[in-house]
């Protein structure tokens, strides 16, 4: 079998099923029903043409039909998508644009998540050309206060959850760098907010620094970051729009339709 025998075809290769996803797609442009007609219209389909399809996709939940002579897209389509949803994996979304985004840098980018007070690491671009002395592993843990991803989890809480955080673990330091107080950590968060960005200045490793920007689901919660790290002479602030736009690609990847963050 050939590549090419392998390959999806750019159009349907029978008609009515290229005419029924032109349907969809005339149904997905409106939250309402949408009369007979309109659609034929829009679709560019005989009157009876449309209202053949459109009972075809009745008869299988891929359309609801309200009111006499009016569609609307059905409920299969939102089990079919739950279906989808469910398979959608935060570091699947994230490898490849990941690895683009390390070739552009040639720096360790990571992919992190929150898990209670602490970061953990769960995917990593690296390379022995990076000249990372410490390159934290997959499945290591950092304080959310000490990086730049934890800044990112932090902002998002509610100020309250926040100064719980900061009696919790008393906002202890690993270096001189490290933000050990509440008020100097409220106005870092507080930027974190205004730009949608975080950076980590030789807080959690003397001589590393980072910049990471947020990952979201489809209900716009952020769910994991992306950072990049670097020995402090070569992070480059240069990067930043690439990192901002690798992690809004992988945000959509995830269903995610908000404004650019």
């Amino acid at each position: 079998m050939s590549k090419k025998d392998l390959d999806p075809p750019s159009t349907p290769t029978v008609q009515v099923i290229e005419r029924m996803f032109t349907l969809i797609d005339v149904l997905a442009s409106r939250e309402d029903a949408i009369p007979l007609k309109e659609i034929s219209e829009r679709a560019g389909l005989h009157p009876s043409t449309t209202h053949r399809i459109l009972n075809d996709l009745v008869a299988g939940r891929f359309v609801d039909r309200p009111q006499s002579g009016s569609y609307r897209l059905g409920m299969r389509l939102l089990e079919l998508g739950n279906l989808v949803k469910g398979r959608l994996n935060v570091r699947d979304a994230a490898l490849i644009p990941m690895r683009e985004l390390h070739k552009l840098t040639q720096q360790p980018v990571n992919l992190s998540m929150r898990q209670g007070d602490e970061i953990i690491y769960v995917e990593r671009a690296y390379s022995e050309r990076s000249g990372m002395q410490v390159v934290r592993a997959i499945g290591g843990r950092a304080p959310l206060h000490l990086t730049s991803v934890g800044k990112l989890f932090l902002a998002a809480d509610d100020p309250l959850r926040t100064r719980a955080y900061a009696t919790r673990t008393g906002l202890q330091g690993h270096t001189k760098n490290s933000i050990t107080d509440l008020e100097t950590l409220e106005r870092e968060l507080s930027k974190v907010r205004q730009y949608g960005q975080a950076g980590d200045n030789e807080e959690l490793e003397l001589g590393v620094r980072c910049m990471a920007a947020g990952i979201y689901d489809d209900q716009g919660k952020l769910v994991a970051g992306l950072s990049i790290s670097a020995p402090s002479g070569r992070l480059e602030d240069d990067w930043l729009p690439k990192l901002k736009e690798t992690a809004q690609q992988i945000s959509e990847t995830l269903g995610y339709r908000g404004p650019k963050r």
